[in-house]
């Protein structure tokens, strides 16, 4: 099973929705976390929109990423371009992805609504690609 982290700026909107949608999508498949650059709060409406899809992540912590050990995780994805910020030893995974999604922080429900749909169509090819990858490999 691969070793998925998100990570993103404040580890509040788009890594936590990752982190959910990436638990139901590909439960049995990878194991994932979230962190940011620094840690806040898993925003609220991050939660109401998640909850809109029957994804309830409100148990979900925000975490800095220095919590985490690179050396434990295969995929590392940036979700906000802050890939630029990470320390070499989270770039240099079996693969490292920068998907510069935008931030929903501040902005309407619709903009929430639009940044989680990108991030569970990116979950699920993420999810069906690593699902290929290991089918080949087996």
């Amino acid at each position: 099973m691969r070793n998925v982290i998100f990570i993103c700026k404040r580890n509040s909107c788009r890594s936590q929705m990752a982190e959910g949608f990436a638990r139901t999508i590909g439960d049995g498949k990878i194991k994932v976390v979230s962190a940011g650059l620094e840690a806040s709060r898993v925003h609220p409406t991050a939660v109401e929109v998640m909850s809109e899809v029957g994804i309830d992540i409100s148990d979900q912590t925000s975490d800095p990423v220095t919590a985490y050990n690179p050396e434990d995780y295969d995929i590392v994805i940036s979700l906000c371009g802050c890939g630029v910020n990470l320390p070499p030893e989270w770039l240099t995974r079996d693969v490292f992805q920068d998907w510069q999604l935008d931030d929903p922080d501040g902005q309407p429900l619709d903009t929430f609504r639009r940044v989680r749909d990108e991030v569970k169509a990116r979950v699920e090819a993420l999810v069906a690609n690593e699902s290929i990858s290991r089918a080949k490999a087996s």
